[in-house]
Parts: C-alpha cells; structure tokens; sequence
C-alpha cells in the first residue's frame, strides 16, 4: 500500500472518530442529533443537532487548535454549509421555524473538546 493511500485511510478513521466525540458532547450539552455526515447538494455536513429553536450545523475538526480549526473553514464552505442548513430545515416539518446556527467543533490532541456557537458570527 503506498503512502499516500495509508495517509488518507487514517486521516478519515480520525476524522469519524472526532465525529463520535462531537456527537457526544453536543448531547451532553442537551442537543439532539438529527443526523450526521449528511449529504446534500450544497454540502456535507458533519453533524445536524437542534436544541431549542436552534437548528446547528456543525462543522468538526480535529487540528493542533482552535485557531488552525477555524481558519481551516473558508468563506465558501462556510456559505455552502449555511445554505444547506437552512435549505434542510426549509424541508423539514418541525425545522421550518428554527433559527440555523453554524457552529465548530474543535478538537486538539490533549484537549477537552471545544464547542462555538455561532463560530464564524458576522464571517
């Protein structure tokens, strides 16, 4: 198996793991997972959780910090991602009426798990 492919099969199982410890902590924080790694004709989405009448579509990512996890999601995703947000809940009875959220989950090797609302507020 050449390099390039082990690099990539690993840089996928991390990613599925930071996933897992996403979904966990957003339920811990009172969130309900509706979905994750949902595919959609703007975007994938990491994971879909409404608390309230907040509909978070969250972005995960496991990097050395915070900083490099956010400045790893361009203008572009970010847009991409909102419209699928709002273009899921435009279609989901129960959802039409929730306020969509871009959130990031940050996660860094020794670290607790770093949920932002709102992360990129304004961006």
């Amino acid at each position: 198996m050449n390099v390039r492919v082990a690099r990539g099969g690993a840089a996928r199982r991390s990613g599925r793991r930071a996933e897992v410890v996403a979904v966990a902590w957003l339920m811990a924080k009172g969130y309900r997972i509706l979905g994750f790694r949902l595919k959609t004709p703007q975007a994938e989405i990491d994971v879909l959780a409404k608390r309230g009448a907040v509909l978070a579509v969250v972005e995960v990512k496991s990097r050395t910090s915070l900083e490099v996890a956010l400045d790893t999601v361009t203008f572009d995703q970010r847009d991409r991602l909102r419209r699928a947000g709002a273009q899921l809940a435009a279609n989901r009875p129960g959802l039409s009426a929730c306020a969509v959220r871009l959130d990031l989950m940050a996660l860094a090797p020794g670290k607790l798990p770093r949920h932002i609302p709102d992360a990129w507020k304004g961006a």
